[in-house]
């Protein structure tokens, strides 16, 4: 219900309004609510007589806290601390917590809107630990300083002193107190160890250390810092390190290393037009190096070396000379015989010169030579029909009788344009009886014909212009 209040010449008019059956309005004498059952808008004068005077300098009672400090602020001023509308602000002192609402008014029932005081702040009480005791400044107050020693023989570890904090707990951790006397630890010897065929690593075993205490001949535990014993390890020196704990945590340690080592033999370099495949490390002991000659030429020598335990390497370095293809033989087998593991061939049959697919495949094999060259890719045409059909490889022309003995050993026809793909094996691998692209051929052969070492060799040089 909304009072509103004027005052005029130290007399109040009160108005009430009320839209409910029960009306409140002030006993000015009494300052308790009494009830009415009118329900009119009326005017009332009352006389000075009966004035409430909210002005009077203690409308409350004075805040106190103890072990701290109220800060006030009233609507008339700073030397008023508890009259109507009158904030305050409770305030602990140190080692003191605030308990209930840290801001009270002063209300017209004079009274505060609460009551808060201050507690003393205590920490828990210190355990008492096995070999030690304390002695602390102020109990367990706030600030007070416990301070830890040991009985003779027998040293602090952690803290010595801690702190009764104003959260209500110590600072640091519980010290312990432990005795001096380490046990005693013995490692095995320092060895070498040299790294096994073909790998960087050695297999090495070891026993554990001998431990014993001088104490109560317990010891409770043996930790492991380094690599564990019957593993392989690389290359290089390692430390291993044994720590040892007694029951009173006392702590002895021991090291030895091992030092594995990898031998070596000499980088081998490729031929002159030639490359070297190699595995593992390419020359570490036990190392195997493969050797591969350039598209056009031929390995002199042996294919493969080994790297020896006395850091040499088996055989004789090979060499790559240019492939010399013999056409005048007695057969096709022996014509084909010079090609087997060493090339590929493509032969290339058309009816005659002109010939539309042999025409459009012939500037497409040309412009590819490099990328046939990388694959070790040699091309055959056979061409027209006898006696005038003419049989090329590269530079040289193939004999009548080989020509046919090729036509029908691999039931290459005459009549149609046809292409033949043949693997290092002499195997046909794939036909074709349309012109086909560089792009379209060379993807079959790297995603079925290259060998490994083929394709890490690609990988590695550069691309054809």
């Amino acid at each position: 219900v909304p009072i509103h209040f004027a005052m005029y010449n130290l007399e109040f008019y009160m108005v009430f309004f009320s839209c409910t059956k029960l009306i409140t309005y002030f006993n000015i004498t009494s300052l308790y609510p009494e009830e009415s059952y009118n329900n009119e808008v009326y005017y009332e004068n009352t006389h000075s007589s009966y004035h409430l005077n909210y002005r009077v300098p203690r409308w409350c009672y004075p805040l106190s806290i103890g072990n701290g400090e109220a800060i006030c602020y009233s609507p008339r001023g700073g030397n008023y601390r508890s009259t109507l509308g009158t904030r305050c602000d409770a305030l602990c002192d140190q080692g003191f917590r605030l308990i209930g609402r840290r801001t009270v008014n002063c209300m017209m029932n004079r009274r505060w809107s609460g009551n808060p005081y201050c507690r003393q702040i205590w920490c828990h009480s210190l355990p008492l630990l096995t070999h030690s005791s304390f002695v602390c400044s102020n109990s367990m107050l706030v600030d007070s300083r416990c301070d830890y020693t040991c009985v003779a023989g027998y040293h602090i570890e952690g803290d010595r002193s801690r702190i009764c904090m104003e959260n209500g707990q110590w600072s640091g951790n519980e010290p312990v107190c432990l005795d001096l006397e380490p046990p005693r630890i013995r490692c095995p010897r320092s060895r070498e160890k040299v790294a096994e065929p073909e790998k960087l690593t050695a297999h090495v075993v070891w026993d554990p250390p001998i431990v014993k205490d001088s104490a109560d001949g317990t010891i409770t535990k043996v930790i492991l810092k380094g690599p564990e014993p019957d593993s392989d390890l690389p290359e290089g020196e390692h430390v291993i390190r044994y720590v040892a704990y007694d029951a009173a945590r006392n702590k002895a340690s021991c090291k030895f290393i091992i030092r594995v080592q990898v031998r070596r033999c000499p980088v081998l370099k490729p031929p002159l037009y030639g490359y070297i495949t190699c595995t593992s490390e390419r020359n570490n002991y036990g190392a195997t190096c493969k050797y591969f000659c350039e598209g056009g030429y031929e390995r002199i020598g042996i294919s493969t070396r080994v790297c020896q335990f006395n850091r040499n390497w088996t055989g004789s370095k090979p060499s790559c000379v240019p492939m010399a293809i013999n056409v005048h033989v007695n057969s096709v087998g022996a014509f084909l015989d010079q090609f087997y593991e060493k090339r590929r061939l493509l032969i290339v049959s058309a009816p005659e010169t002109a010939d539309r697919y042999y025409k459009l495949q012939t500037p497409l094999l040309q412009q590819a030579s490099c990328g046939l060259e990388q694959r070790h890719v040699t091309v055959i045409e056979l061409v027209g029909s006898p006696p005038r059909e003419v049989g090329r490889i590269k530079d040289q022309q193939l004999p009548a009788d080989l020509i046919e003995e090729l036509r029908q050993g691999l039931m290459i026809s005459r009549v149609y344009f046809n292409i033949v793909l043949l693997d290092k094996d002499g195997i046909d691998k794939e036909r074709y009886i349309q012109p086909i692209t560089s792009n379209e051929l060379f993807s079959f052969i790297d995603g079925s014909l290259l060998n490994r070492e083929e394709l890490e060799h690609q990988a590695e040089k550069d691309v054809c212009e």
